[in-house]
């Protein structure tokens, strides 16, 4: 990915919805400076347990609205969004703000990566229900897809207590809908691969859809 970028030693990199900081602090350990957003507090604290030595700045905020500060204002050489953090919201114009919101972080000339599920692949090899087993709780997984969008229910059983039960929902993109995304907010495409490998993207055969763009 870091090729893909064309990314040199020192540049700064936004890895928007960080989660728990795993990419971010993969990115700080090859030598670049490195801003983690999320929305989820309970995520950023274990990032910020997870980077002791404060590599990483680490901030709240959401991905649809960046601080308006010289911090984020053409600031990064680069803009990563990773493993499915791209479709949360119901309509394409909040999908359509994070976009915009990319553009504005980057630097003129600076470079994107955006990864997502491939649609044709998730709708032909979708999994209804999974069931596995983690520090003692049983965690179910029904999945499905309605209206576009994957719907995911999770149910969490922990040894002698309640139920937990999450909702996910994440919408599905054919590659010219989100070029034409991408088009509208100011950032050009320039490849698409399959995955993490540089597999050559394929609609059917590929499992992951991973859009590499620039400013």
């Amino acid at each position: 990915m870091t090729k893909w970028l064309k990314l040199r030693q020192k540049d700064r990199i936004l890895d928007l919805c960080c989660g728990t900081g795993r990419h971010s602090l993969a990115l700080a350990n090859a030598g670049y400076r490195v801003t983690g957003i999320d929305l989820s507090p309970v995520l950023l604290r274990e990032a910020r347990t997870n980077d002791p030595d404060g590599r990483v700045t680490w901030i709240e905020c959401d991905m649809r609205a960046l601080p308006d500060d010289t911090m984020f204002a053409e600031r990064f050489d680069a803009v990563v969004n990773l493993f499915t953090s791209f479709g949360y919201f119901e309509e394409d114009s909040e999908q359509l703000k994070v976009l915009r919101q990319i553009r504005k972080a980057l630097k003129p000339g600076g470079r994107f990566v955006i990864d997502v599920m491939n649609a044709g692949y998730t709708e032909d090899h979708l999994v209804p229900h999974s069931k596995r087993v983690e520090r003692g709780a049983v965690i179910s997984e029904t999945r499905r897809i309605e209206k576009g969008f994957v719907v995911k229910k999770i149910v969490v059983q922990e040894p002698n207590g309640s139920p937990r039960r999450y909702s996910e929902r994440v919408k599905l993109y054919a590659p010219e809908q989100l070029s034409t995304m991408l088009n509208e907010a100011g950032l050009v495409l320039d490849t698409i691969y399959g995955g993490y490998e540089g597999e050559i993207y394929d609609a059917r055969q590929s499992c992951r859809m991973i859009m590499v763009g620039h400013r």
